[in-house]
């Protein structure tokens, strides 16, 4: 029987402030020709940008792995090497870059081959199966809590120790020797109606019969995988962790050719954000993710560098070392990952003794570069194969695009106390369409909206650390640290969003104009460079067009570049995908019904958080969209997040 595969994911923050799951979806040939899915969700611990980092870094390792070496009869081994070589990468990075010390993450890797489903997980992670409104955990959860719940099942109950949480990971991917993979050596069959969610922790929010509900009330990915994350967000829970989810239905193709049209069986013109579906006997709709907001690679809203073809001959898999008597358990708390030594469990059913461990929170300030990810024995020099390329978000066209101006007229005004204030350009009047469709499944940047502006002018380069360095010693402010960049050409970042507020006020004062942070609707007229893609140079991520992570930068990886290291828009401004996120002037809200139509700072919203617009060097390439949001505390200080000025 042929199956058709329908895909769908999407992710939300939860209560943080940041992102640091990462999830993927690749899709691969089978030696017939037939297509197979590769289905990535990686949940990253650390910290702000070093979960991300591991996440990302894990997920990237792992696909590169199986689609070098897929398809393969041993699907498995394959399968439990692509996990060791995602530890690798970790391993190696921390090595370079010691200030890492203490990232990692979980995984849950699940290719569907016909009509097999084949994984390997480490961590707390879920791969769950509906059948006929029956939920079942398909994958091991390597939890506390799961390990003693495994020893109640097994007959050997046993008392958790005092002090210990149900959520500590006894095994993840941290760069040391992983406890324990769930590999299985035979894949699970898959029948025809099946569900299959791939998720996070973060969704153990939902009871079971939550989960079930809302699976069985939806009929495609897309809608399930959206009621299951609004569902999280409405349950308001405190501290609500990041949730990630993949939903997958099993069709039999048979049936949809019955009831559709052979264009949409075979998945022809499907929309980017729409549902993908991988048809088994026909063509294939493309779909990569890579996650987060901020982070360092949303492996699931960006790009992968391609990769050159291998030959035939496989590269030789390594078998995953055996657990050893002790090990070290690795575990998520509060908002990151805490590694130091606490405790020795003796567990009487012949398991061996745990040891967690503690350690302070990542001091990203302290990167400074990662080291290439190892390659096992090869008998020769092999090149990698191809891996598909994430598709970016394609907005519907519109009728009136923005007008380019003629000319780029620049200047500079005079500040009264010597010198002069920070280069501007000025964009014309013109109307655009702010957000995404309503087709995309990023609801903050729905509902898409006419927005009409005046003339105004806007800061040519991203402001640098000498230039609020004069607006800090004449109002007698802290003077954020450069971490080693050159204050003269490098933009500002360590400041809050009162800080970057208050530089545009004194310019202001300085200068008798009216400087404010530009208006969220301003910040991405300005992006979009009169253009309706979703980047200024077109419609998918390009070579050196932006630094962030994974856009192929010649540029230092952890911190920004000089302002102006690349090609300005069409409008003449700098770096408005990457390189560092910007202040806007508008409080958060959470999408765009009510939104202003004119221009103007959007009054209201929750003034504990501010948004911050265009990604920055640690973000993945989906996330320096110009129609890409995100929202940050409004008093806290981001190595990655610095500002630019606008005046009337």
């Amino acid at each position: 029987m042929a199956l058709t595969f329908e895909i769908s994911g999407a992710q939300i923050d939860g209560a943080r402030d940041y992102q640091e799951d990462a999830f993927l979806i690749t899709h691969l040939t089978d030696d017939n020709g037939q297509p197979c899915v590769l289905v990535i969700v990686a949940d990253g611990m650390g910290g702000h940008a070093a979960g991300n980092v591991a996440s990302n870094l894990a997920v990237q390792a792992c696909n590169k792995h199986i689609s070098a070496h897929f398809p393969d009869p041993d699907l498995d081994e394959v399968l439990n090497a692509a996990i060791l070589k995602a530890n690798h990468s970790i391993a190696e990075t921390i090595q370079e870059t010691p200030a890492l010390e203490g990232m990692g993450c979980t995984m849950v890797a699940a290719v569907l081959q016909g009509n097999q489903l084949w994984w390997a997980s480490v961590g707390d992670s879920h791969l769950y199966l509906m059948r006929d409104r029956e939920l079942s955990k398909v994958n091991a959860d390597h939890s506390y809590g799961g390990f003693l719940d495994a020893m109640a099942a097994a007959g050997t109950p046993m008392d958790p120790e005092p002090g210990l949480s149900r959520n500590m990971l006894m095994s993840a991917i941290t760069g040391d020797e992983i406890a324990d993979i769930d590999c299985p050596s035979t894949p699970l069959e898959l029948e025809p109606g099946d569900k299959l969610v791939i998720c996070t922790d973060g969704m153990d929010t939902l009871s079971e019969g939550k989960l079930i509900q809302y699976c069985d009330w939806s009929d495609k990915p897309k809608e399930c995988a959206e009621s299951l994350l609004n569902a999280v967000e409405e349950a308001e829970v405190p501290r609500q962790d990041n949730t990630t989810v993949v939903v997958v239905n099993v069709v039999d193709k048979d049936a949809v050719i019955a009831a559709s049209e052979p264009e949409t069986v075979l998945g022809a013109n499907v929309d980017d954000n729409a549902d993908t579906k991988t048809d088994l006997t026909g063509a294939v709709s493309e779909e990569i993710e890579l996650s987060s907001p901020e982070g360092m690679p949303e492996p699931v809203e960006e790009a992968v560098a391609e990769e050159e073809e291998e030959p035939e001959e496989k590269t030789e898999i390594v078998s995953p070392p055996a657990p050893p008597k002790s090990f070290a358990r690795r575990y998520k708390q509060g908002k990151g990952l805490w590694l130091g030594l606490a405790a020795v469990i003796l567990i009487s059913a012949g398991v061996a003794g745990y040891f967690m461990l503690d350690t302070d929170r990542v001091d990203v300030s302290k990167v400074t570069s990662k080291l290439p990810m190892p390659e096992p024995a090869k008998p020769a020099k092999e090149p990698e194969p191809e891996i598909e390329q994430p598709i970016a978000e394609e907005p519907e066209p519109v009728a009136a695009p923005p007008p380019k101006p003629a000319k780029i007229v620049e200047f500079r005004d005079s500040l009264s106390v010597g010198g002069s204030g920070p280069v501007m350009v000025w964009i014309p009047a013109g109307s655009y369409q702010m957000g995404s469709p309503d087709s995309s499944n990023r609801i903050e940047e729905r509902p898409r909206h006419d927005v009409t502006l005046k003339k105004f002018a806007i800061s040519k380069y991203e402001v640098t650390f000498a230039e609020y360095d004069r607006f800090a010693s004449s109002a007698g402010r802290r003077k954020p640290p450069s971490r080693g960049m050159d204050r003269k050409t490098s933009p500002v970042t360590g400041i809050n969003w009162n800080e970057a507020s208050a530089y545009a006020a004194w310019l202001a004062k300085q200068t008798g104009k009216k400087y404010r942070l530009a208006s969220e609707s301003q910040w991405e007229y300005v992006a979009s460079g009169g253009q309706v893609s979703p980047f200024w140079w077109g419609f998918s991520e390009e070579p050196g067009k932006a630094h962030c992570f994974a856009c192929e930068s010649p540029f230092n990886p952890t911190q920004p570049a000089k302002v102006g290291s690349f090609a300005p828009n069409q409008f003449g401004v700098h770096d408005t995908a990457g390189n560092v996120a910007e202040w806007v002037a508008d409080c958060w809200h959470p999408n765009y019904t009510g939104a202003p139509t004119d221009g103007s700072i959007w009054s209201g919203g929750d003034c504990k958080l501010h948004v911050v617009r265009g990604g920055s060097f640690n973000s993945p390439p989906l996330s320096i969209r110009r129609t890409s949001r995100d929202k940050l505390n409004t008093d806290s200080r981001y190595e990655h997040v610095g500002l630019r000025v606008t005046r009337e």
